[in-house]
């Protein structure tokens, strides 16, 4: 008599093949099984998913990709394809994975940096249209932290309008928006969140000088609170998280960093290293006032705190 094939239904991680493939074994028979619907984490790149966490974490620490070679012994330029091939992932992934989000209080700014040289010489040496002024956009819900909407471009009305469409579908139900001076905002606001939402602005004056150093941030010499739209909070017209998350990103992502040569050389690797941090922000990266959980967890998002290993699982799913 022959016995029946085991159909390997109890089926159990058993690590992975030297081509980052999961290997799972059968609690009934042990065999070793590899399963056909098992999705690789870094598609058809053959660095070790071990190192691809291990350099990410560097990376999402504030470390330059030069370092990152020099301390894991991976070329530059596969870490700068990790980069841009985790950095599409986790875009996709954000856009699905943030949504329904009922953000009382939305704030929203910019933060300024430069993709190979500084405005004033690309124009000057006549560069690409992608080098120069970069902002990215990022808008940040007071109460969880959670980052609910991001945009890299120019400073002007186009990614304006990708940025507050991004926010519209992310979030549900009633808000108020605050954001800075920025004209552009004035309409767009209502126009892509409609009635459900109120909106602000917070409008500061600096000084003309720089009274310390030629580094230090121009003195603020007044602020004025601006409702444009709906019924508004008064004591909730506030930046002051938004500005703090932009500190966030310079201090996490080495390309932030003012007066280094470690700024990005590349727009797209410059967009792809924004989308790792915003997604390694919400679901993995504990934040000291919420406690032991992640700006995920507190808007209902997730269930635990997000390992960098489990981020690209879920990222390459999408």
């Amino acid at each position: 008599m022959i016995a029946p094939a085991c159909p390997h239904n109890r089926l159990v991680k058993h690590g992975r093949d030297r081509k980052g493939q999961q290997r799972w074994k059968c609690a009934d028979c042990g065999q070793t099984v590899t399963r056909a619907d098992h999705v690789r984490p870094l598609g058809d790149m053959r660095i070790d998913p071990a190192e691809a966490v291990r350099i990410l974490g560097m990376l999402l620490e504030g470390m330059s990709i030069r370092a990152c070679e020099r301390i894991t012994g991976i070329k530059r330029d596969t870490i700068c394809d990790l980069v841009l091939y985790v950095g599409e992932q986790c875009e996709k992934f954000l856009l699905r994975a943030v949504r329904g989000v009922q953000a009382k209080f939305i704030e929203l700014d910019e933060i300024w940096d430069f993709v190979y040289s500084k405005e004033k010489t690309a124009q000057a040496r006549n560069h690409s249209p992608d080098c120069g002024d970069s902002w990215t956009w990022l808008a940040i819900d007071a109460d969880s932290k959670l980052i609910l909407s991001y945009a890299v471009g120019d400073r002007d009305a186009d990614t304006c309008d990708v940025f507050l469409g991004r926010l519209n579908q992310a979030t549900v139900g009633p808000t108020q928006v605050t954001s800075d001076g920025l004209r552009t905002y004035t309409h767009a606001v209502p126009l892509h969140l409609g009635s459900r939402c109120s909106f602000a602005q917070l409008i500061k004056d600096y000084a003309s000088s720089q009274t310390e150093t030629r580094y230090s941030p121009a003195t603020i010499i007044g602020i004025e609170k601006v409702p444009r739209f709906g019924v508004v909070d008064d004591d909730r017209i506030s930046t002051s998280y938004s500005e703090r998350l932009n500190l966030s990103v310079r201090m996490h992502v080495r390309r932030f960093t003012r007066l280094t040569n470690a700024h990005s050389k590349s727009a797209k690797h410059h967009a792809a290293m924004v989308a790792i941090f915003c997604a390694w922000y919400n679901f993995a990266r504990k934040h000291e006032t919420l406690g032991k959980t992640t700006p995920a967890m507190a808007a209902g998002l997730a269930s635990h705190v997000w390992s960098i290993d489990e981020l690209l699982d879920a990222t390459s799913r999408v």
